[in-house]
């Protein structure tokens, strides 16, 4: 049997991005979005699912999945890659999903990520939520913001992931990265700590819970500039998500500390690239205007798809318009972004537009 340093170094060259593991199938690799089973392999046993995961556990490891039956952790392969592992019990067997984080962080531009991020990351304070569906990238933008800050702001910064990916190496800022389960019990835990770690900036890895939310607003009110995510897939549906949280008398308090506090809420995606070879992220954005921020505090949340519309200006966008631009660009096919868009009938119609307005351009110019 394999080692579990064999199947990942073969998930990496397969250039895939997550592995799985499960009884009586093969393993199975997700290859630009797709399941592959791994040719030539044998469907896996009791025994060899516990000869290929228990290798990855030290002994408080052992104990928490046993009790827990569940388990979030982070492995590396000397001088291949690191990888974001979820042991979990299925039918009474065990199972695991396994997911590449390279040891390269790749920077905004690389990403593809709109300009405005790198002006969101120079604020003083402030909250900026990055959502979107599990699987979406949010890590991966994440790190690259936390690179931006890390190459041009001496600034104290504390992580809190469950668990650390990507890892960070000292440039101009000061980064502790801090783990759930390992360095502190929970996110809630550690934020109430955070404010006698004189940080700066603060990177929340996800928002589960009404304390969670409510303190790391608190950090933001109180000068921080802190990071989060949700899994929400836009900004009206982030802001709802948050303020339903809370119980209804205490809903109209938090309007108005979200309206005064939150800088921005960057939604994303990924779909397909039209060559095959990878995938590409589309983004949506919302910057917090003084007209966002009314809407935020008057409870009108329905309205802000318009400001964003119309708010380019301000760095703003839809995800449709982003769609469109990388359709347009050649990055991404028709049939997969129409499937992304909010709206798909209207993404139809734009397109449509479009072309006929090139075509017509073209035989002018003929």
């Amino acid at each position: 049997m394999l080692h579990i340093d064999d199947l990942l170094r073969m998930l990496v060259e397969s250039e895939a991005s997550d592995l799985h593991l499960r009884i009586a199938e093969p393993p199975m690799m997700r290859i630009h979005g797709s399941l592959r089973r791994v040719p030539g392999m044998e469907p896996l046993t009791d025994r060899d699912m516990y000869d290929i995961l228990y290798v990855m556990l030290n002994e408080d490891r052992k104990a928490r999945f046993e009790q827990n039956m569940e388990l979030d952790m982070s492995y590396a392969v000397p001088g291949l890659a690191r990888f974001r592992v979820n042991l979990f019990r299925q039918q009474g067997h065990i199972g695991a999903v396994m997911r590449v984080i390279p040891f390269n962080i790749r920077t905004i531009d690389e990403l593809m990520i709109p300009p405005i991020v790198k002006d969101l990351c120079m604020l003083p304070r402030g909250l900026i939520l990055v959502t979107g569906p599990t699987g979406s990238g949010k890590s991966t933008t994440l790190a690259a913001m936390v690179h931006h800050i890390n190459e041009r702001r001496p600034k104290a910064i504390i992580t809190i992931e469950d668990p650390i990916e990507y890892l960070h190496r000292d440039l101009m800022a000061a980064i502790n990265q801090r783990e759930i389960g390992v360095d502190t019990h929970s996110f809630a835990g550690a934020l109430k700590h955070v404010m006698r770690q004189n940080p700066d900036i603060i990177l929340v890895g996800e928002m589960r819970d009404l304390e969670t939310i409510h303190l790391a607003i608190t950090a933001a009110e109180t000068g921080h500039l802190v990071f989060a995510t949700l899994h929400t897939t836009d900004a009206p549906q982030t802001v709802d998500r948050i303020i339903d949280v809370f119980e209804p008398d205490q809903q109209q308090q938090i309007r108005t500390q979200l309206a005064s506090t939150l800088q921005a809420v960057v939604s994303q995606t990924l779909l397909p690239k039209a060559d095959g070879a990878g995938r590409v992220a589309a983004f949506e954005v919302m910057v917090c205007t003084p007209a966002i921020r009314t809407l935020i505090r008057e409870g009108k949340t329905y309205q802000m798809y318009t400001d964003i519309q119309t708010g380019s200006q301000f760095g703003m966008q839809t995800l449709d318009s982003h769609l469109l631009r990388l359709t347009l660009q050649g990055h991404a096919a028709f049939e997969d972004a129409q499937a992304k868009a909010s709206n798909p009938f209207e993404f139809e119609n734009r397109y449509k537009r479009h072309i006929e307005r090139s075509q017509a351009a073209a035989q002018e110019a003929g």
